[in-house]
């Protein structure tokens, strides 16, 4: 069974993000072009300029010139999300651990995260003293999960081909329900037909996945929140049992 991405187009950047973008963009630059806009946001001229002209309208000093381009007023800034210093440590670093562990996808989210929260710092919050970070110094296995998670946000069935410590191969159709970080691998919680139960798979002992057809509905029992119910009942033990 080969590992297959999902299918599907990529999403359509929402109307808000790309305003947000926009300003971010006039931010880093004294003037920019529609045409630049247009390019970096994948979108037409004559959208970039109704937005342009829709943050104006909000109070956004964009001051444009014909054939020059857009550019913000000096003393304009955005407000700093209220964070305080705690708070952005948390979220640098834990952008920081998804950008060095988790699959190219949310990798990349979270460096856009980590560039939308810093371009809004105020200079004396700014990473000149951050001193915590997450380097990517091993193999992590990685490379299923970003199959794995979308197979578990669409509630589609996949069949993996899984081996035992013991050395015991078999396959697999399961009901992905989501994934845990450990600090050293990532396992997959899911519902085993074959067993009939909630099972535990390390991803580094997954030889092969493909997600199926065949979608899954919640039922009673066999759910993630079932699962953490019987977890915080002292049902199960730190983790679902091993495959």
């Amino acid at each position: 069974m080969p590992v297959r991405p999902a299918a599907g187009k990529l999403p359509v950047m929402r109307r808000a993000d790309r305003l947000f973008q926009i300003v971010l963009c006039l931010r880093r630059r004294r003037v920019v072009t529609a045409r630049d806009l247009a390019r970096a946001l994948e979108v037409s001229e004559r959208t970039i300029y109704r937005d342009v002209q829709e943050l104006g309208a909000c109070g956004l000093p964009i001051e444009s010139a014909a054939g020059v381009g857009y550019r913000l007023l000096r003393g304009f800034d955005l407000p700093p999300l209220m964070f305080d210093r705690e708070e952005l440590q948390a979220l640098r670093l834990g952008a920081r651990m998804v950008r060095s562990w988790a699959d190219p996808d949310l990798s990349q989210a979270a460096g856009n995260a980590l560039r939308k929260i810093e371009a809004v710092l105020p200079p004396e919050l700014d990473s000149a003293n951050e001193t915590l970070f997450a380097p990517h110094l091993h193999p992590y296995p990685v490379r299923l999960v970003g199959l794995l998670r979308r197979a578990a946000a669409d509630r589609q069935k996949a069949r993996i081909g899984y081996t035992r410590p013991d050395g015991d191969v078999s396959e697999r159709t399961v009901r992905p329900l989501g994934l845990f970080y450990w600090g050293a691998a990532w396992t997959l919680l899911a519902w085993c037909e074959l067993r009939q139960d909630f099972r535990s798979f390390r991803l580094d002992r997954i030889s092969e996945a493909e997600v199926t057809e065949e979608p899954f509905q919640p039922e009673p029992g066999k759910t993630l929140e079932d699962f953490l119910a019987r977890l915080g009942s002292g049902g199960v033990g730190v983790t679902a049992r091993q495959a």
